[in-house]
């Protein structure tokens, strides 16, 4: 494999982000559309010929250094690269949705005054997320997961003159400190107990590593490797978004909805999930570890989905449905079914970012309205969104044949077979969210396209008519460039799991890139009993997800088509239960009453008693005073007077042989 075809996949979207951030106001809109867009479908293209080489045409696995920055007592710190399949499977599906994302944002952002600089921020973040699934050592991977974290500070709060943007991309950006500095400690230990920040070097020493302990506490010792990766998952759970490091995610939404589609669906939040598969030969020598991850993934993926059906801003009952399905794929890894959380992430990728778009072109309709009380009867007007979504709704939800079907269903049927600790409870919680994500997910199509037309009561509730006020006048499909992304991610989203699912999960896709031990092998033994994808779907009616799936679409369809005053009476009923869902847990509360006061406290205390009593106070100042005090003292010694001086050696001479004297 050619490494200038590497560096040029790299390379077109940060020079692309350069030019139309630094270059915007000379090229224009159409120049920094047109730019972003042939730089990252350029970058796809290229993708799709990695992997192509990688699988068809057999080409050795790329590893090797571009550039050495520094070597350190022996470490070296370099820029290089690492493709593998797992890297380019990534790779394709990183440019695929970012090219699609940036084809929409052309129609989405038109009017708004910050057009050029979205792109470069966009297309900046695609090269971000190349730069971490690339990477080929631990600190070129840190270098892209913190560019992610910054991009994506800038994105959430790209409308900055918005309050609720700024505390949006403020919270983003210290909750993921919390999980870095977790993550940095990890790949402090790695070095420090192997000596090397190159993942080939690391992962050879794993044997070893599993027989060594460190004392975190005196007398109590920790098994080292399980220290690494507790300490990496803590990473991982800021990224992608797992409990109780989940609160900054659906405060992303403040952000225009192609960075929402972006974030979700191919980039930042499933840096985690990628991490978390590449560390797989560390991973596997941690029981503990593994039970951890399994436990907070399930945890996340049944609670999070809850609070999608409380809430009535449609962007944001895709934002939980992410934070669920983020659960899912760290359920899979924790069973040591890292190849079914990738395949997981790769068609979640397709209809989540489908879902957010359609969402997308629904607020254009709405003239950005987000609130799903506020609309309805949408489906005769915007038919292209309306029947992509529903693709897309329905491969979420696991229909028979759609692509998530393919993947959650298998990841479901890896945690029953897991004998991992905790993998029961795992096993329940997402056998459970299958029904609770049907019910949010139909209770969200039905809501927005069906039933009453509920905008135009609430355009003459306030007054609207048809002459441009905002609310008035009827909705209309959006434009192409907004519409053909969406056909383009209903492609895959209903087709791509029958074609891949055979090799990427049953066959030897991943052999070379994910490391299984055999007390784990949930795959393989799946693998057993595989005949195909026919006989896969004739298998899932033994199972209880399909039909807990058609439960959850019944129950929608009940409660917000044939009988809409259900939702009102089952709330009046479990009112406690619906306070504590639309509470999100209190974690906000938490965070805000509790954390946010006692931190500003601690910080005022050291502030005040640490920096200006302590340091400035009696250190710095305090000793600079002591200086002055004394030499004031002393400066009346040098009088200028030779009898002073003669008098002074006299008496001085004097104690020093009074002093002998005595001594002798």
């Amino acid at each position: 494999m050619d490494s200038s075809i590497l560096l040029t996949i790299v390379l077109l979207p940060l020079i692309a982000a350069a030019m139309a951030g630094l270059f915007g106001r000379f090229i224009g809109r159409a120049g920094a559309h047109w730019i972003t867009c042939s730089a990252v479908g350029a970058a796809f293209l290229l993708s799709c010929l990695a992997l192509k080489q990688l699988v068809v045409d057999g080409v050795p696995v790329f590893n090797e250094a571009l550039y050495t920055w520094l070597v350190s007592d022996g470490i070296r710190i370099e820029v290089g690269f690492l493709v593998d399949k797992l890297t380019a499977l990534m790779m394709v599906v990183v440019t695929f949705v970012s090219f699609c994302v940036h084809v929409y944002t052309i129609g989405y952002m038109k009017d708004d005054p910050g057009y050029q600089r979205f792109f470069s921020y966009i297309s900046l973040f695609t090269f971000s997320m190349l730069m971490l699934v690339m990477a080929n050592n631990f600190l070129q991977l840190f270098f892209g997961w913190e560019a992610v974290g910054v991009v994506s500070y800038l994105l959430i709060g790209f409308w900055y003159t918005r309050p609720s943007a700024i505390f949006a991309n403020l919270k983003a950006f210290l909750v993921n400190r919390i999980g870095d500095f977790g993550f940095i400690l990890g790949i402090a230990a790695v070095v420090y107990y192997t000596g090397s920040l190159d993942y080939g070097q690391v992962f050879s020493q794993a044997p070893v590593l599993e027989g060594r302990t460190i004392e975190v506490f005196e007398g109590v010792p920790w098994s080292a490797m399980t220290l690494i990766c507790i300490c990496l998952f803590i990473g991982a759970m800021g990224k992608s978004a797992q409990m109780p490091l989940h609160v900054w995610l659906p405060d992303s939404m403040e952000g225009p909805t192609p960075i929402s589609a972006l974030i979700h669906a191919a980039t930042m939040v499933t840096a985690g999930i990628f991490m978390l598969a590449r560390m797989s030969p560390l991973f596997e020598y941690s029981e503990t570890a593994l039970s951890m991850v399994l436990i907070v993934g399930a945890t996340t993926a049944f609670f999070t989905g809850l609070m999608g059906l409380v809430n009535n801003d449609i962007k944001r009952v895709v934002a939980y449905s992410t934070l669920s399905q983020l659960g899912y794929m760290t359920v899979a890894c924790g069973a040591s079914a890292y190849g079914i959380g990738i395949f997981h992430l790769m068609t979640h990728a397709f209809f989540k970012a489908l879902l957010f778009l359609a969402a997308g072109s629904v607020i254009i309709a709405m003239h950005h309205q987000q609130d799903m009380r506020k609309m309805g009867g949408l489906r005769k007007y915007m038919p292209i969104t309306y029947w992509t979504c529903l693709l897309g709704a329905l491969a979420l939800i696991g229909t028979p044949g759609f692509s998530g079907f393919f993947s959650k269903d298998a990841l479901i049927e890896a945690v029953h077979a897991s004998d991992t600790a905790g993998a029961t409870y795992a096993y329940y919680c997402v056998l459970l969210g299958v029904f609770v994500t049907a019910l949010y997910t139909f209770r969200m199509i039905f809501m927005t396209f069906h039933g009453p037309e509920r905008f135009a009561d609430e355009a003459a509730a306030h007054g609207h008519d048809d002459h441009g006020h905002g609310h008035g006048g009827k909705p209309h499909e959006s434009p192409w460039v907004v519409w053909l992304p969406l056909v383009l991610l209903a492609i895959p989203s209903v087709l791509i799991g029958w074609f891949t699912i055979e090799p990427v999960v049953f066959g030897e896709f991943f052999s070379t890139a994910i490391s299984v031990t055999e007390a784990h092998d949930v795959v393989g033994e799946l693998a057993h009993h595989w005949h195909g994808p026919l006989a896969f779907i004739a298998h899932a009616a033994q199972g209880w997800a399909l039909y807990l799936a058609a439960a959850g679409v019944a129950t929608a369809w009940l409660m917000y088509v044939k009988y809409p005053h259900w939702p009102a009476a089952v709330q009046a009923r479990l009112g406690w239960a619906h306070k504590l869902l639309v509470n999100k847990y209190y974690f906000d509360w938490f965070n805000e009453k509790i954390i946010a006061p006692l931190t500003r406290s601690v910080g005022w205390t050291l502030w005040k008693g640490g920096d200006q009593l302590l340091i400035d106070g009696l250190l710095v100042n305090g000793s600079a005073r002591s200086v002055g005090w004394i030499a004031g003292i002393v400066r009346h010694v040098q009088s200028g007077y030779l009898y002073h001086y003669a008098f002074a050696m006299i008496i001085g001479l004097s104690a020093l042989l009074a002093w002998l004297l005595l001594r002798s």
